[in-house]
């Protein structure tokens, strides 16, 4: 089958050639439309990806169907999301993804739990995706004559999704504020505000908890996915209260390991210090600043996602909060440079993923990789100072953790490791000195609280 003189080329992989186009709508007709009557438009949208990586002998290609209502989601529609779909996928070279045109209208609120089946479709959908496999997938597959082309389905946890705001920042780009409804079973049904970047859709920037406004907002609606529909004012974040995210979980646990230093320092009188490589929403900051009474200094890139913290994440800044805009990294080294005494801060914590989208997703950047960039932070750390990151290995760079790990022993005194267990992200706990006690030792008043916030991540503490 010849989709279009211009598709030829589709014949072979090309490393990370992204095209879509429109095909005629293989559903019309009494086909069984795997996204019933909501849609019946005349084409469907085509997404072709090839990996980064190098193709086999026999490349293998898979397909995927959009969820229904989703379609204009970023997660699906563009190819930032598409390489994260293409990446979580094991030896793929091609990955297609298939669905309404972006221009077909969606519901404002999506509900998720309606997903399109692969089966039905399949057999419709099947000399197209033929017609879009490597021609070295017919050529080498010498058991088979026609390769095999799976059709998958997307699942997460949504159970309703509703955009709040989309805005454009200067260095992030696109960004989007939505209300989700988040199956959390076997516990109860979660509401959350989430920020995503339209650069790596699929990664979650800030998540935090919703809340009723009042007594009577909550009385106003009869269950929690109803409250999405057109909730107004009705619901607001829940500020500073526990961490919904795993990994800002374990990042804060990783305080565990100078929670001596911290409680003499408490009990001095004199409030330790934190610096936030990356604000986002805010809730990390927030919640070392509300729950651990630590000083806070925040430095976020962009200006825009730091309104949108204040005005839709409830980030609050006040004489032990504050907030700065501009590149963390290189606040990092003027702050080295500069050596003020007002700068020995307890704790250096990095949550920054990496700003190119080809790569995947991954953190921190490259460059706060660097043994001068980890001297600076070790500099500007104090004696008992711990550097904590977030990292998501490249999914393309296998050797990329154990050489972050290879150049933090150089700089660093001792490190630690907390695998978050989500198959994504580790955090590496830096200290400047020698820890002399116990981490997961429960004594002192600032384990308590820690506790409240990390759960059981502190147990999860491990030595390297």
């Amino acid at each position: 089958m010849a989709v279009s003189p211009e598709l030829e080329g589709l014949r072979r992989i090309v490393p990370s050639r992204f095209v879509s186009f429109s095909f005629p709508n293989p559903f019309l007709g009494g086909a069984p439309n795997p996204y019933g009557d909501s849609y019946a438009g005349e084409c469907i949208r085509v997404a072709v990806l090839d990996s980064p990586l190098p193709a086999p002998s026999v490349p293998s290609t898979v397909a995927m169907l959009v969820p229904a209502g989703r379609h204009r989601d970023w997660i699906f529609s563009t190819r930032a999301g598409h390489l994260h779909l293409l990446l979580s996928s094991t030896h793929v070279s091609r990955f297609i993804i298939l669905g309404p045109e972006l221009s077909a209208p969606s519901p404002r609120v999506v509900s998720c739990v309606s997903r399109p089946e692969p089966d039905p479709a399949h057999a419709r959908l099947l000399p197209l995706l033929l017609a879009l496999c490597p021609a070295a997938a017919f050529l080498g597959n010498a058991r088979h004559a026609v390769p095999d082309v799976p059709l998958l389905t997307f699942h997460d946890d949504l159970l309703r999704l509703a955009p709040v705001k989309v805005v454009a920042g200067p260095v992030v780009g696109e960004m989007v504020v939505e209300d989700v409804a988040i199956d959390c079973a076997p516990g109860p049904v979660e509401l959350r505000r989430r920020l995503r970047f339209k650069r790596m859709p699929c990664l979650v920037q800030t998540q935090v908890r919703l809340c009723p406004s009042s007594a009577a907002a909550a009385a106003a609606s009869s269950s929690l996915l109803e409250a999405l529909d057109g909730s107004g004012g009705l619901l607001q974040p829940e500020v500073g209260g526990s961490l919904v995210e795993p990994y800002l979980q374990a990042m804060v646990a990783g305080l565990a390991v100078i929670a001596p230093s911290v409680d003499e320092s408490i009990q001095s009188g004199v409030r330790p210090t934190c610096l936030c490589a990356g604000v986002g929403g805010g809730s990390l900051p927030m919640s070392i600043r509300v729950g651990l009474q630590f000083n806070v200094l925040g430095v976020e890139a962009d200006s825009v996602v730091l309104d949108v913290a204040r005005n839709h994440f409830g980030l609050v800044e006040d004489e032990f909060l504050r907030v700065h805009v501009g590149d963390a990294i290189q606040t990092i080294e003027e702050f080295s440079r500069q050596g003020e005494a007002d700068m020995n801060f307890s704790a250096v914590m990095v949550d920054l993923d990496s700003s190119d989208a080809m790569c995947g997703v991954s953190a921190p950047p490259l460059e706060m990789t660097h043994a001068n960039i980890l001297l600076s932070a070790h500099t500007i750390l104090h004696h008992h100072g711990v550097l904590i990151l977030n990292v998501m290995p490249p999914p393309a760079d296998v050797s990329f953790y154990q050489g972050l790990v290879d150049v933090l022993r150089q700089v660093f005194s001792e490190l630690y490791e907390i695998d978050v267990g989500n198959g994504e992200n580790y955090v590496l706990i830096a200290t400047v000195s020698p820890i002399e006690t116990r981490v997961t030792d429960n004594s002192g008043q600032f384990l308590t609280e820690l506790r409240k916030l990390a759960g059981d991540f502190l147990e999860h503490i491990r030595k390297i």
